[in-house]
């Protein structure tokens, strides 16, 4: 039998039903469903040192569980030192069984090591999406603090079908993620 991850699991007996009784939806077809997770890391320092973007990929890729590419500036931008085609951050998209068992270890171990954790903003982008920074990527236990020479912050952006932002919030509060402000059922 082939390895299931537990939030896809979840998803499949109990949020599906839980979302299709909410929104009054008619077929299963219509519930939103988690498309891709995408890291995003930006390295702005690695327009003077190279070596970084090497470990900002190394460290995303760890974090990841997938590998990670560096991101190629577009465009020449002279008071920021930066030069067209140039790497300037690192990027992964997690899809599938990767993207739950990344999303199954931000909630259950990640976000509870932040100092002072109150709970995740609560605002999405009107389509349906939800990006939720992060300052410091020592949170995720697969870094080494040892081994950190910079701590750099990342988005974590959430890409959902949902038509509205009410039903996004619904299926992500269904999985797990820690809103501030926000009872449970």
């Amino acid at each position: 039998m082939a390895y299931v991850p537990n939030l896809k699991t979840k998803y499949n007996e109990e949020i599906i039903q839980i979302l299709m009784k909410e929104f009054q939806y008619k077929t299963v077809m219509q519930v939103p469903r988690l498309t891709k997770i995408v890291l995003n890391q930006g390295v702005g320092k690695a327009t003077g040192d190279r070596k970084l973007i090497d470990s900002a990929v190394i460290e995303m890729t760890t974090i990841a569980g997938q590998k990670a590419v560096p991101t190629i500036s577009k465009k020449d931008i002279s008071n920021f030192k930066l030069r067209r085609k140039m790497p300037i951050g690192t990027k992964v998209t997690l899809r599938r069984e990767k993207m739950y068992e990344f999303l199954e270890r931000l909630i259950s171990v990640a976000l509870p090591r932040i100092r002072d954790f109150q709970g995740v903003a609560n605002k999405l982008d009107g389509r349906g999406n939800y990006t939720l920074g992060i300052t410091e990527q020592i949170i995720f236990p697969e870094i080494d603090i040892d081994k950190i020479n910079n701590i750099m912050g990342m988005d974590i952006t959430f890409v959902t079908t949902a038509n509205t932002d009410e039903e996004a919030f619904a299926l992500l509060r269904s999985f797990g993620i820690p809103f501030k402000n926000v009872k449970k059922n």
